[in-house]
Formats: C-alpha cells, structure tokens, sequence
C-alpha cells in the first residue's frame, strides 16, 4: 500500500452555514436505508400469511434488496461524482419512497420481490451521494470526526430500531406498513435536500469507465449471490460455487481494467493508501461481526429464551445508545489525540470482547447478568470504529473523489455483512449438527459468537499493522 503521492487536494471553501442542518437531513436519508434491512425480517411471517406464498420465496424478499444495493454501490458513487452529489441524492429518495409504495400495496409476491429489488437499486444511488455530502460539507477536522459519528451510529440505531419497529407496526397496523413508513421519512428528506444541499459540479463530459462499471456490477452481483446460496444449499453446492468462482473472476478483471483505465471508476490510490486500506478493513470486519450477531441473537431470544417480537427490539436497545455516544462523543475525542491507529483496534477488541462473553449463554441466560454487559461493549467498540474508520476513509481526497470513496465504505460494509453471516450462519449450523449438547441450537449459537470474536480480534491486529502513525494521503 502507498503511503505518499501527488493528487488533487481536497476542497477548502468555507463552511457551509447550515451544514447540521444538512446533516440532519442525510442522517435521515441513513435512517430509512438501516430501518429497511431489518424491518421488513420481522415482518416476514404475516406477509407471507397474506399473499400465501411458499417458503423458498421468503429468501428473495430479504436478498433482492441485498444483491442490487450491494452490488450498484461502487457505480453510484462514482456517478454522484460526476452528475452531481445532491442530484442522486433526491432521485435515490424519491425512487426509495416510490418502491416502497409499490412494495406496501403489493398483491402477489413477484410485486413485492421486484419493489423490493428497485429499493435495493435506489438505495445503492443514495447511499454513496450522501454520505459524499457528509464528506464535503465537514472540512474542518475538529467537526468532521463528530459529524461522521452521528452520520454513522444512526445506521445502527435504524438497523435496531428496525426490529422493533416491524414487530410494532405489524402487529398495530400490517405488515404493509412496515414498507409505508418510508415514505413518512423520504418526504422530509426529499424537501431538505432540495433546500439545503450544496449544488456540486456535473462531469457529464467525462466517460462513464463502461468496462470498470460492467465487471464490478456483476462481480459484487455475482459475490453477494453466492453467499446468500451458502446459507440455503451449502458452500459445494453448484449455484454456490459458479457465483463465486465468477465473482473472483470479474472483481479481478475489474482490478485489472482501474489499472488500465483513463479515468476509472474506482481509482486504486483510493483502496491502496494504509490509512484508507486500514479504515475499509476495520469496516468490513465490524460489520461483519455486528452483522452476525443481529442475526443469531433475535433467534436465541425468541426461540430459547421466549421473548417476543416488541421485546426482542427493546432488549437491542444498549446496542445503539452505546454505539451513538462512543461514535458522536467518545470516539472524536480519543481521535483528537490518538488517531485511527489506537481508536480504532481499541474499538474492535471492546467488541470482541462482548462477542467473547457472548459464548457463555444458555438456556437460562438471564439478560441483566449475562447479556447486557456484552451489548454494550459491542455497541461502544463498533461506535468507535464507525466513526474514526468512516472518516480516515473519506480524508484528504478532492471532490471529485468523494462518491468514489463514499462508495468503498458503502460496499466494504454490505460485502461484509453479506459474507460475514453466510460464513458464520455455515459455522452455527455444523456446530450445532455436531454437538452433543442438551441444546444443541444454543452451542451453534455460542459457536458462532466465538468465532465473530475472532472476527473482531482479527481486525484489531490488522488494523493496528496497517494503519500509518499518520492519517491517509491525498
């Protein structure tokens, strides 16, 4: 990885005057985004229920959104760069809201699959430009590491809230509203972006890099689908395998063409600086393991512990009020005089060792004792990476790699997810077809918070190799 080159500096115009409230409005562009990949899970039974569809169905509800957000993500930040931050940004919000409506008054399955795919799609254009906007509209650093924080820990706070609130709105209303809501968050936002979003200049003379945008479109396309098979057929299965091969084919000729292209869509000084390289690593990593754990926890306290959908969301609860105040207040302070080499393994291995306290439930857990302790400490550690890795990700780039950047942290985090819980949900399974244990569904779920702690630990020493004693490069 390099460490020092010669590129475009980054922006220095003055502050934008209204930039929180601006802030306030991309925060809410996030929340609708997190809200949506947990929501509708919880959901789920009811509208299968009410459109009488088959099992095998239900997984393309879920992964329709995943494998078109997950893999249009790179493609979208670059286009934000070229046609303009804010104008993807209400497009992305008004197709998500448009989506979202087709999806709530849907009558057949098929409808609700393809709302859901074009939420994925919208999603993937919004994502990148906002998060591009948090990027350059915070300039200064004593404000950027804070705003970074609140931009970050709201993902989280919506990927919890999301539990609690399908469960609340399916069993209030129905499960229609569980996609209606979107449109009560994407109106606001819409009205903010158009009044307060800082118009950016269009590159529409420059060429979309056609051969970079084919081969990694259908490489995280092909890498996102092969996982989600993982879970249902097993890692030796054909339709598991083909995708994946294919994957690391086509991300390698993606690789390949950047080198090559003129003007590329992803270029490689973004991926190969330590410090940007440490920061995606550290993201990929943590949300992986946050990820994992929002699977398997659900499960353990409804199916062995007896807790209900409304109580399973508030038992979340510690995760987000402890990820907001490490990523808003603790983790831009220790930045100050740390920086990413110390905040961001401290954050990984606070959460690994909530994930390693994890390992000790069973079927009698009692929350208090044995639960909320590891909540918090995965809350904190992730609220520490979130913000210190999301900004040393975005730094000391011109504008007009902002999406681009944007758009790695976008795709590091869903990739990793993605392929986090098919691995892991793979290691909970034969753990609990080997064991000997009185629950063996609990041992698979000890099993697989052990190895989220290797995950986690993982990161810590990776990070703290890589990450340079100063911050990314130009």
């Amino acid at each position: 990885m390099t460490s020092s080159r010669s590129h475009p500096r980054p922006s220095t115009t003055a502050p934008l005057p209204r930039r929180w409230s601006l802030l306030a409005v991309l925060a809410l562009a996030q929340l609708m985004i997190a809200l949506d990949t947990t929501v509708i899970t919880i959901a789920l039974p009811s509208a299968q229920a009410d459109l009488g569809f088959p099992d095998g169905a239900r997984q393309w509800v879920v992964t329709g959104y995943a494998l078109t957000f997950g893999s249009l993500l790179l493609l979208s930040g670059r286009l934000a760069d070229r046609w303009g931050r804010e104008r993807l940004l209400v497009v992305g919000l008004a197709g998500f809201a448009v989506t979202s409506a087709v999806g709530g008054a849907a009558s057949t399955v098929a409808v609700l699959v393809a709302a859901r795919v074009g939420q994925g799609v919208f999603a993937a254009l919004l994502a990148p430009a906002a998060l591009a906007l948090v990027s350059t509209t915070f300039t200064d650093p004593a404000e950027r590491g804070r705003a970074f924080g609140i931009f970050g820990s709201v993902a989280m706070v919506g990927t919890t809230a999301g539990l609690l609130l399908g469960g609340a709105l399916t069993q209030a209303f129905s499960w229609r509203w569980t996609m209606f809501v979107n449109i009560a968050v994407a109106i606001p936002a819409v009205v903010g972006a158009v009044v307060l979003a800082p118009a950016s200049d269009r590159r529409v003379g420059r060429r979309v890099d056609l051969l970079g945008a084919t081969t990694v479109t259908l490489g995280l396309f092909s890498l996102v689908y092969g996982t989600s098979r993982a879970e249902v057929a097993g890692w030796s299965a054909p339709g598991t395998v083909g995708p994946l091969v294919a994957s690391g084919v086509l991300l390698a000729a993606f690789v390949v063409a950047q080198t090559r292209a003129a003007d590329p869509l992803l270029p490689l000084r973004i991926l190969t600086d330590r410090g940007r390289g440490a920061a995606l690593v550290a993201l990929l990593l943590s949300s992986a393991g946050l990820f994992t754990t929002f699977l398997f926890l659900p499960f353990y306290l409804q199916s062995t512990l007896g807790y209900g959908q409304i109580r399973t969301g508030l038992a979340f609860l510690p995760v987000p009020v402890a990820l907001v105040l490490a990523a808003a207040v603790i983790g831009p302070a220790l930045g100050k005089r740390s920086g990413p080499r110390v905040v961001v393994p401290v954050g990984l291995l606070t959460a690994g060792a909530g994930e390693l306290l994890f390992t000790r439930i069973d079927p009698h857990s009692e929350y208090g004792a044995d639960l909320l302790p590891s909540l918090v400490l995965i809350g904190a550690g992730v609220g520490l990476v979130i913000a210190t890795a999301t900004a040393s990700a975005t730094a000391r780039l011109g504008d007009d790699l902002a999406g681009a950047a944007a758009a790695s942290v976008n795709t590091a985090q869903q990739i990793g997810g993605s392929v986090g819980v098919a691995v892991l949900s793979t290691v909970a399974a034969a753990a609990a077809r080997d064991s000997t244990a009185g629950d063996a569904t609990v041992h698979g779920y000890s099993t697989a918070f052990g190895w989220t702690a290797a995950v986690f630990l993982t990161g810590a020493v990776l990070t703290a190799l890589i990450t340079p004693s100063k911050g990314p490069t130009a």
